[in-house]
């Protein structure tokens, strides 16, 4: 959702930069994404300034060219060339001096620079309308004012303000927070002020000419429908302060009429419709259900089969709009409309909900319908729409307010205590500060007594309910920030003979952090591109969007999307890991894996001055899975390659027919679907599986050795198939109790050894857990290995 912070200013007093509301709005509940400097224009002038044309004679070499001579308020004045036909001494014109960049309505910028136009100096540009963006015209210099001031910032005199668009990740039980009025509820309740809305003193109806009755058949769908008419309007562009507001937050103008029902929605959250009263056939309008199966053109101009259960506004004879969602093809306002009908009515939020999901359509009104508009703001909305109407398109409001309203929404009504309140948040908040906090949010206190408060909780907050949901009103406000830890946290201690899940887990997450890992949490929901088998795919019935339409089948691909959003933005070294679930749908069940992923791509490590950077690489992912593994005291698997289509090359880990892990490199396919450039690798676990294992397992703890090791390195020739994982196991096997550690420092592979074969070098570390190892019990040892390995590897020995 996108905030104005200039549109916000008229709502609520602020003093703040954009930079500090932006704070402020997420510490109460708001959240920014992101912040947007936006200009009214491109460009916004900046650079152009008012000058007055001293003197405008013939070029001596060029028919259509004049010299100019302007005075921009400088120490010197400027030459300028130009081509303008109505050029002229005396004028008050627009200029771009040297160096100031132009941006043209049509074509690249291009910036001002001094140069020789047929032999004569120009030192700048007199500017069209349509080269700096103030118009469309171009049949000559844009020509000011006699009274315009010279030297002037063209940005100053045009009053061209800077504007600050937030957008806002909106939670959907924030309805009450979907317009501008909504934001700055929550502004003055921080504050501790009072918003303000528009004053609707002149409105008045000008005559009754045009009354249109209005029928609600189905009042549950429709709990309240306001309407009026204005008759003798003049459909055409929207004044610039108009245009300017809706182009700040993305919205298209398209005429005054629609304009208007668009800027008092984003003012105040209440959606309008505006119907060319001349279309309303039998003169009255019908707020109804139709037959199952209507075929209904909406303003996209598609044909669409009704459903029974949507609720449609109809004339005498036919469907005019699809209520809270869309309008029809032929009932908008046009070009020639001359008489509208304007409707501001509250929608059931299940109904509208139904309706735009079963058709597919997603648009401003049914966003708000669908989370619960304020049913009190229907009839100010509507006022204040026909009053900007009459101001911008001319007419009269030609009937009275017609509203039907037969069952009030009632406020939430109940008692809450300041106790109560300051020990579900845990501090000591003072009675005052609390009661203060909750009148500026436009909770009304009918009563109140030494320990509490009679609440009225206006219905637009429909999330605020009971006691501990004001306190979440209070608590955001006040700041969370603000409420410190405790110095003393009471706990209980439990002893448990096996590991348990959450212990384990939280030592898995430490080791990681440990080693630069950063835990990262991705949402369940994710797009069907990501499925790989679509037979067990888990889909949502009514899913928010196409991106969020299906339950994810593994861990990888939301991660991969964490990875390119680093990426794009300079920070290409990741590594990550996350705990997570995986569902299936399998036999008709639902199926829940818990799963641990690793994720690294970019360098392994951080560049320093003291080191070169290196890129991460399939081993990196592999210490990493050992050492996971070897915390967990897991030391008894076999190992494979990987044949498997989520995998471009890698290892997995498995005992009998369970795979405990599986790791390597991210196919090409992966990548690119996910907009990932650079090289990945990962690890997928079987985490309930290793949680099953590490359970079974005895903890055993034990001294550490008071004897020394002993290190013995060997230089082997080995055919290219033998892996170190083989060498290992055989080391391990010649002597469980002497061999303590095998690792390889060194691999050669290259055309100064024969065909097929590579060269190791592997260090043995040897230790006795009750004696000093003698020379003799070391050489036996090694003498024993050298066999092993020149044996069952066809291993040569290297001196």
């Amino acid at each position: 959702m996108k905030i104005s912070y200039n549109w916000l200013k008229q709502f609520v007093q602020i003093d703040k930069t954009p930079a500090e509301l932006s704070l402020i709005l997420t510490n109460v509940g708001l959240e920014v994404e992101s912040i947007d400097q936006v200009q009214p224009i491109i460009g916004g002038l900046e650079g152009l300034v008012i000058g007055e044309v001293l003197t405008c004679v013939q070029h001596p070499n060029a028919d259509r060219l004049r010299v100019t001579t302007v005075n921009i308020g400088g120490s010197e004045n400027l030459q300028i060339v130009c081509g303008a036909p109505n050029v002229g001494a005396g004028q008050r014109v627009i200029v771009a001096p040297v160096g100031t960049t132009v941006y043209p309505l049509e074509g690249e910028p291009f910036k001002i620079k001094e140069s020789k136009i047929r032999g004569e100096v120009s030192q700048g540009m007199i500017c069209a309308e349509d080269e700096v963006g103030l118009g469309k015209s171009h049949d000559g210099i844009m020509i000011l004012p006699e009274d315009a001031p010279i030297g002037m910032l063209a940005k100053n005199h045009f009053k061209m303000e800077d504007d600050f668009v937030f957008e806002i990740g909106l939670t959907p039980n924030r309805a009450d927070a979907a317009s501008h009025l909504g934001v700055a509820r929550d502004l003055a309740g921080y504050f501790r002020t009072k918003y303000e809305i528009p004053s609707l003193a002149d409105f008045k109806t000008d005559n009754e000419n045009l009354v249109i009755p209005v029928e609600v058949e189905d009042l549950e769908a429709c709990p309240r429908y306001s309407s009026l008419t204005i008759s003798g309007v003049t459909v055409a562009d929207s004044p610039d302060w108009l245009k300017d507001k809706l182009k700040v937050i993305g919205l298209r103008p398209i005429n005054n009429i629609v304009d208007v029902t668009n800027y008092v929605l984003h003012s105040f959250g209440q959606p309008l419709h505006a119907f060319d009263a001349d279309q309303i056939v039998g003169g009255k309008v019908i707020v109804k259900k139709v037959a199952e199966g209507t075929v209904f053109a909406t303003l996209d101009d598609v044909e669409r089969k009704l459903n029974a259960d949507d609720l449609m506004i109809c004339n005498a004879e036919a469907p005019m709009c699809i209520a809270g969602v869309f309008g029809g093809k032929t009932s908008g306002v046009a070009a020639e409309t001359k008489n509208i009908f304007l409707e501001s009515a509250y929608f059931n939020s299940v109904s509208v909900r139904k309706t735009s999901k079963r058709h597919g359509l997603k648009t401003d009104a049914s966003f708000r319908f669908e989370r619960g508009t304020d049913p009190e703001i229907t009839v100010t909305s509507l006022k204040y729409a026909a009053l900007l109407i009459k101001a911008l398109a001319g007419g009269e409001i030609s009937s009275p307010v017609s509203d039907i309203y037969p069952h009030p929404i009632k406020p939430f009504e109940f008692d809450v205590t300041y106790n109560g309140i300051t020990k579900l948040i845990g501090a000591d908040i003072p009675a005052e500060e609390i009661k203060a906090i909750i009148l500026a949010l436009g909770i009304e206190a009918t009563a109140e007594s030494a320990t509490g408060l009679s609440l009225k909780v206006p219905a637009y907050k429909v999330d605020v309910t009971r006691e501990c949901d004001v306190t979440e009103e209070v608590l955001r406000i006040y700041g969370y920030n603000n409420i410190e830890i405790p110095a003393k946290v009471n706990a209980s201690l439990s002893y448990s003979i096996k590991p348990e899940k959450e212990n384990t887990t939280n030592t898995i997450a430490d080791l990681l952090t440990a080693n630069g890992y950063a835990e990262i949490w991705c949402n369940s929901l994710t797009k069907m591109a990501y499925s790989k088998n679509l037979d067990e795919a888990v889909q949502i019935l009514n899913p928010l969007s196409s991106d969020l339409n299906v339950m994810r089948q593994n861990l990888l691909m939301p991660a991969l999307e964490s990875v390119a959003y680093n990426q794009n933005r300079k920070n290409a070294d990741v590594k990550f890991y996350e705990f997570g679930k995986t569902y299936h749908l399998i036999n008709e069940k639902y199926v829940e894996r818990p799963r641990l992923l690793l994720v690294i791509s970019g360098a392994k490590q951080s560049e320093q001055w003291n080191h070169n950077s290196k890129s991460a690489s399939f081993y990196n992912i592999k210490s990493a899975v050992d050492a996971i593994l070897s915390r967990l005291g897991i030391s008894s698997y076999q190992m494979d390659t990987l044949n498997d289509e989520n995998f471009a090359y890698g290892i997995k880990y498995f005992r009998g027919d369970k795979t405990l892990v599986s790791f390597g490199a991210v196919t090409k396919a992966d990548r690119k679907l996910a907009d990932v450039n650079a090289e990945v690798f990962y690890a997928d676990f079987d985490w309930a599986g290793l949680l099953d294992i590490v359970k079974k397992n005895k903890i055993v703890n034990k001294e550490v050795s008071r004897y020394p090791q002993v290190r013995r390195d060997l230089s082997l020739l080995i055919d290219q198939t033998v892996t170190f994982e083989a060498l290992k196991g055989i080391a391990f096997k010649t002597d469980k109790k002497l061999i303590k550690e095998v690792g390889v420092f060194d691999v050669y592979v290259g055309d100064k050894l024969p065909e097929g074969k590579k060269s190791y070098a592997l260090n043995f570390i040897l230790q006795d857990e009750e004696q000093t190892l003698t020379d003799k019990q070391i050489e036996q040892t090694m003498q024993k290995l050298i066999s092993n390995l020149t044996q069952q590897a066809g291993a040569e020995i290297r001196k």
